[in-house]
């Protein structure tokens, strides 16, 4: 009876799981749907979620109509060299917080971790004036400085350092090593998990960001895919087709990504939640 009553709980579960998997990926469907249809045939009710004559040519079309070969390009490089720079500076300032004692450590995170409570609406024009006056608007350089530092990153990965015990560390120390070598030799090697979430959040974040761009970039060859898609927003009329097409193509680098992290990225946040 138990071994019975424990089948139908594991049964309902599943069911349930897949139906929210379900609702979940409906909007994903229905995007891969639209992008395969005319513009008139987008919105038709009822939905037909599998287009009677698919357009594949709308895939075609998005990088022909519009460089989107460059916007691809500029997302590539600005969320590579972002998420790189971020893992760098996340992780240095992590370990000095964890793992390094000076009077005000404490008061010093605290002030910095309380950042990320302050919205970017908040010092979006205090940034921009600042980048204005080093003469970097519409550069990927100015857009890259402004995102070198993230308070997330830090307190992220400084949960997962705070795990590494301190004897491991003392003993590197009377072996030789200096705190950068503890760093490099001992607690960056053990980092993987929490470093793989934070280049998953960093990636996925400036990949997607529309706000930034759209305010710093103006001329063409700077401009990422976000800004892209929108071009397909006309005064007068909206091509949704294309705009879909292109959806489901700038979803395809962030699909990879997470699929090549998933077993780092669930770790780390195991890791970076529950201990500490």
């Amino acid at each position: 009876m138990i071994e019975k009553k424990n089948l139908l709980l594991r049964t309902g579960t599943y069911i349930l799981l897949l139906l929210v998997t379900l609702v979940t990926l409906l909007p994903l469907i229905w995007m891969l749907s639209a992008s395969l249809k005319h513009d008139t045939e987008v919105f038709s009710v009822p939905i037909r979620w599998i287009p009677r004559d698919p357009v594949w040519g709308n895939y075609s079309k998005i990088w022909d109509k519009i460089n989107f070969k460059q916007f691809t390009f500029n997302s590539f490089k600005l969320s590579l060299i972002i998420t790189f720079i971020q893992v760098i500076t996340s992780s240095f300032a992590a370990y000095g917080f964890a793992k390094c004692h000076f009077r005000g450590r404490d008061t010093l995170f605290f002030v910095y971790i309380a950042t990320i409570a302050i919205p970017w609406q908040v010092y979006m024009l205090p940034q921009y004036i600042e980048i204005r006056i080093l003469h970097l608007i519409d550069t990927h350089l100015g857009y890259v400085l402004m995102h070198s530092f993230i308070a997330f990153g830090v307190f992220l990965i400084r949960q997962f350092y705070v795990s590494i015990p301190d004897e491991l560390l003392d003993a590197a120390r009377i072996d030789g090593l200096n705190e950068y070598g503890a760093y490099f030799h001992i607690v960056l090697p053990l980092s993987k998990p929490v470093i793989a979430t934070l280049s998953i959040f960093s990636f996925v974040g400036i990949w997607n960001d529309f706000m930034g761009p759209m305010i710093y970039f103006d001329s063409m060859r700077n401009k990422t895919i976000p800004l892209g898609i929108r071009m397909f927003l006309g005064q007068y009329a909206t091509e949704y087709g294309l705009i879909m097409a292109s959806s489901v193509v700038s979803l395809i680098p962030v699909f990879i990504v997470f699929l090549g992290f998933q077993r780092f990225f669930i770790e780390g946040i195991a890791t970076s939640g529950m201990k500490g």
